[in-house]
């Protein structure tokens, strides 16, 4: 769930046939050519003292299932600083920055969260405490360990990877602090992961492109159409590889959503999209969202699209 409010979606009747379409065009055109959904949740203070009203993230994701492609999340450098890679391989000079989307212990640090940034157009939250599953399984958890796993196969790709964070700070990165993060990479690509917070029924995954926007420090004109076929790329590899259908409730059965509310991508300078990889309140969603082998499955999909962009 992005760090960001929105509107509610509306629901829309899923069509699988949009799903299959989808990887078809992709697929045919070597990959594609060339939009925070379900809005963060905003901590507010408890009575008497600390906590959100929010549920609390677990501290702990489930223990994974045992899988031929699970790969343990490993401890990685400080923010900001590249992981490794660029040494060699089909992505050999190219950087790519992951942004786990929100932080695990957000919900501990509300005045610190709640604090407004300035994102160009105007003011939002520095970041929310995002949502969970219903067991308690927090989206900051399943970001984490999908953008470890993301890193893993483009380094091995020869790419270097920088995280916005690595589980390594006490909350935040407020949103301004994120897209500045990639800026300050000059990356090639930035993906930011998240998972949904939405109605039960409501299924599948979407990825939200930047819309063109302008005004005080946002300036997305020339990051709208690379960051399109970014994300489309990202859509079409999603589907082939994890199975999962384009969200029934947000872009039309299209997997693809353009928004120009959310700091992280009004402030990009390079191309970003976000992925929504599911609805963490849906229980046939969560139960993939908390297997260890979807989530291999999820990084795969966002890798493959990542590396088809780069690639050209």
């Amino acid at each position: 769930m992005p760090y960001d409010e929105s509107v509610p979606p509306t629901r829309r009747r899923r069509s699988l046939l949009a799903a299959t379409a989808l990887v078809a065009v992709c697929l045919t055109a070597a990959g594609c050519g060339a939009g925070d959904i379900g809005g963060g949740t905003r901590a507010e203070p408890r009575p008497g003292g600390g906590g959100t009203s929010a549920p609390p993230p677990s501290k702990s994701a489930p223990a994974p299932e045992r899988t031929k492609t699970s790969a343990p999340p490993t401890p990685a450098a400080k923010p900001s600083k590249p992981a490794g890679g660029g040494t060699g391989g089909p992505l050999a000079g190219k950087t790519v920055v992951i942004d786990p989307g929100h932080n695990p212990n957000n919900h501990l640090h509300t005045g610190e969260i709640n604090r407004q940034v300035d994102i160009g157009t105007t003011h939002k939250e520095c970041d929310t405490t995002g949502t969970s599953t219903n067991s308690g399984y927090a989206e900051a958890r399943f970001t984490l360990d999908v953008s470890h796993r993301l890193r893993t196969l483009l380094q091995k790709q020869g790419a270097k990877v920088v995280l916005t964070y690595d589980d390594d700070r006490a909350y935040g990165p407020c949103v301004d602090e994120r897209a500045r993060i990639g800026n300050e990479a000059r990356a090639d690509a930035v993906v930011s992961v998240h998972a949904d917070g939405s109605a039960v029924g409501n299924r599948g995954f979407h990825v939200i492109l930047p819309a063109s926007v302008r005004g005080g420090k946002a300036d997305t004109s020339k990051i709208v159409e690379p960051s399109r076929d970014l994300g489309t790329r990202i859509a079409g590899f999603f589907v082939r590889d994890t199975g999962s259908a384009p969200s029934n409730y947000v872009g039309g059965n299209s997997g693809l959503d353009t928004r120009k509310d959310l700091g992280g991508l009004n402030l990009s300078t390079v191309p970003k999209v976000f992925i929504e990889c599911g609805n963490m309140r849906d229980p046939k969603d969560a139960a993939l969202l908390t297997s260890a082998g979807w989530r291999q499955k999820a990084a795969q999909g966002i890798a493959d699209g990542i590396s088809s962009y780069l690639k050209g």
